[in-house]
């Protein structure tokens, strides 16, 4: 049996982990999956929670990573004005509150006595936290009613950029998309209605099973035996615009964390996945030899590294800002900016210039981004064919894409947005072939 206060302890614990994760991304703008991998090592206070309190301690910190707008909105109509500098260290653990009393129905006492016990530590401010807290209980319906969710949260540049590409309507839909908890996207390595079943999943037109998110992966049927991986709906499509690979070798570049490599292998291709870093490429073979899948895996940088031969085909899924992942990865929010976008897109031009030097003519190449920006999508293209004109599109059709017609665009490239298929990844993939002598 759990005592109260084990639970109270337990609250608090997981409310300081919360606070330490939200710290690490707005303060020190690390990757909210990077402090959180830190956190789980022993002896850390987030290792020592059990399953149910990490899952509160994430839900938390990714809740108000993903509101941060609207809960900063909702403090200041709390507010008779800023606080002062003194004052100050209350911002995230008022911040923590709002989102628990706001987005999360928890009740407004538990929300605002855990705010004012991380604040006492800090210094006399419980009063006003208690003050804040408890007048947001009261107008929290009023202000959530009059808000204008999509643009609060919404940096001004992204707003600027997609808006100006997509219509301010269609904008509005990927937002509201982005500000849902999304569902688990699995990719079956076989019978894929067999595991829908299993797993209570509904099957999506492309093959990619669904499930409402909620408890520990590892305890998922079929985990054990490598019957699937986590793999967004959108991010299964590249490689599958491959055709039929079996027997054919195949290059995954930038490869890591590894789904697409597992996709190819478990299509029959002789996979060379290709990664610049170790630590993300161990997690590439941690995941083959959970799913037995067989792929060579190679530490260089794709920018440089030569191939034996020519090869027949190429996967570059490219380094970028990952826009189109906000709704997995609502820190993306607060980490990246106009100025990452440009150095992004350089890279990939670079990336795209020793793929293609690597491409066997009449070869394939996959290039794909999980960025919503058209500079590091259609406009890479775009470039790519005006300075090479070995290089060639080839459409991607409406067969290639059950269910997704509206993602086909003109030129005959893939465009996923957030708001599509009930909820994806916003990516860009375009297929190239290098043309024969």
């Amino acid at each position: 049996m759990t005592h109260k206060t084990d639970r109270d302890a337990a609250g608090s614990a997981a409310r300081g982990v919360a606070l330490k994760l939200l710290r690490a991304v707005l303060d020190d703008h690390r990757p909210l999956d990077e402090v959180w991998a830190a956190e789980l090592a022993p002896g850390r206070t987030l290792q020592k929670l059990s399953p149910r309190d990490r899952a509160f301690a994430r839900l938390l910190a990714g809740t108000t990573l993903r509101r941060l707008g609207q809960i900063d909105d909702a403090l200041k109509r709390c507010m008779d004005k800023p606080l002062a500098r003194g004052a100050r260290p209350a911002g995230l653990p008022l911040r923590l509150a709002a989102a628990q009393m706001l987005f999360l129905d928890t009740p407004a006492h538990a929300a605002v006595d855990g705010a004012v016990r991380q604040v006492r530590r800090l210094g006399k401010l419980s009063g006003l936290v208690n003050a804040v807290g408890r007048r947001l209980a009261r107008e929290k319906d009023d202000i959530l009613a009059d808000q204008d969710a999509a643009r609060l949260n919404c940096p001004d540049w992204l707003w600027r950029e997609w808006t100006a590409a997509y219509g301010e309507t269609e904008t509005r839909a990927m937002l509201s998309a982005m500000l849902e908890e999304p569902a688990l996207h699995l990719t079956a390595r076989a019978e894929p209605a067999v595991w829908a079943e299993q797993l209570q999943a509904e099957m999506l037109p492309t093959g990619t099973l669904r499930r409402q998110a909620g408890g520990r992966i590892e305890d998922l049927p079929g985990y054990g035996e490598g019957a699937w991986w986590v793999q967004d709906v959108a991010a299964a499509l590249p490689a599958r615009l491959l055709g039929d690979i079996a027997g054919l070798a195949v290059l995954d570049l930038c490869a890591a964390p590894g789904g697409k490599t597992a996709q190819l292998a478990a299509a029959g291709a002789r996979v060379t996945a290709l990664d610049i870093s170790p630590g993300r490429l161990r997690r590439v073979e941690e995941n083959l030899k959970r799913l037995k899948l067989q792929a060579t895996v190679v530490e260089a940088d794709a920018a440089t590294w030569q191939p034996a031969a020519a090869l027949p085909a190429i996967l570059l899924d490219a380094p970028c800002t990952s826009t189109g992942t906000i709704r997995r990865h609502p820190d993306i929010w607060h980490l990246k900016s106009a100025a990452d976008v440009e150095l992004m897109a350089a890279l990939q031009d670079k990336l795209l210039d020793a793929a293609c030097a690597m491409l066997a003519p009449g070869g394939t190449l996959i290039y794909c981004t999980c960025s919503l920006q058209p500079r590091e999508g259609p406009e890479r293209i775009a470039a790519l064919l005006a300075r090479d004109a070995g290089m060639a599109r080839v459409p991607v059709t409406e067969a290639e894409l059950p269910g997704l017609a509206e993602a086909l665009t003109g030129e005959g490239d893939v465009r996923t947005l957030p708001h599509y298929l009930g909820g994806m990844d916003g990516f860009f993939v375009s297929r190239l072939t290098r043309n024969t002598p």
